[in-house]
C-alpha cells in the first residue's frame, strides 16, 4: 500500500492470511532444534527473556560456537549466545547478563518441574524417617513460616525431645510396682 496523496482513504485487507501458528520443528527434527528448544534464560531481566523466547519461538536463535568473551572480565567466559556477561560477573556486580543494566530486574534461576518433584520426593523420604514428634515439629515450624534450614535429623535441633523422659517413668513404674511385691 503506497502512501501516495490521496491514497490514504483506502485500507485494504493483509493479502494472506495466517492460517496456523509458527511451529518451531516443522521440517527440522534435529537434536540442535530440541536443545534449543529445552533453553531457558536465566540470570537477565524480563526484556532480554522475552527477546530471547522470541528468538527461540520462532527459529531465530543461533546457539554459539565458541566461548564469547565477557565485557566485565574480558575472559572468553560466555557460554549463551546474546549474553554479554558471564555468570560469576553478573551475579557479583547484580546486572543482567545480556544488556548489562543495573536496573533491570534480575530473573535468577528457578528449579525445573523435575528437579522440583525430585526434591519434593526427597524431603518426603526425610520425613518418613523421622520419628513422630520431630517430624510434626518441622511440619509446624513449616506452618509458621520458620522454615528450618535443614531436617532435624543430625541437626541436634530435637535433642530435647529425646524418649529418655519415657524410659524414666518406665524405671519409676517399675520401682512402684517393686515396693508393691515387697509390701505384701
Amino acid at each position: 500500500m503506497s502512501t501516495q496523496k490521496g491514497n490514504t482513504s483506502r485500507s485494504r485487507r493483509q493479502k494472506y492470511q495466517n492460517r496456523s501458528a509458527f511451529k518451531n520443528d516443522l521440517h527440522d527434527k534435529s537434536q540442535k532444534i530440541k536443545m534449543i528448544k529445552s533453553l531457558t534464560p536465566e540470570g537477565i531481566c524480563q526484556r532480554c527473556k522475552d527477546i530471547i523466547d522470541w528468538k527461540i519461538k520462532y527459529k531465530k536463535y543461533k546457539p554459539l560456537t565458541q566461548p564469547a568473551t565477557c565485557v566485565r572480565c574480558h575472559n572468553k567466559t560466555v557460554k549463551r549466545a546474546y549474553y554479554t556477561v558471564c555468570q560469576p560477573c553478573a551475579t557479583a556486580a547484580e546486572v543482567c547478563a545480556k544488556c548489562n543494566i543495573k536496573q533491570s530486574v534480575v530473573i535468577e534461576p528457578s528449579p525445573t518441574e523435575q528437579e522440583q518433584n525430585i526434591q519434593d520426593k526427597e524431603l518426603q523420604f526425610e520425613l518418613r524417617q523421622l520419628k513422630e514428634r520431630e517430624r510434626r515439629t518441622y511440619l509446624r515450624q513449616v506452618e509458621k513460616g520458620e522454615t528450618p534450614i535443614d531436617l532435624p535429623r543430625g541437626a541436634g535441633k530435637f535433642d530435647d525431645f529425646s524418649d529418655d523422659d519415657d524410659e524414666d517413668d518406665d524405671d519409676q513404674e517399675e520401682g512402684h510396682n517393686s515396693n508393691d511385691e515387697n509390701n505384701s
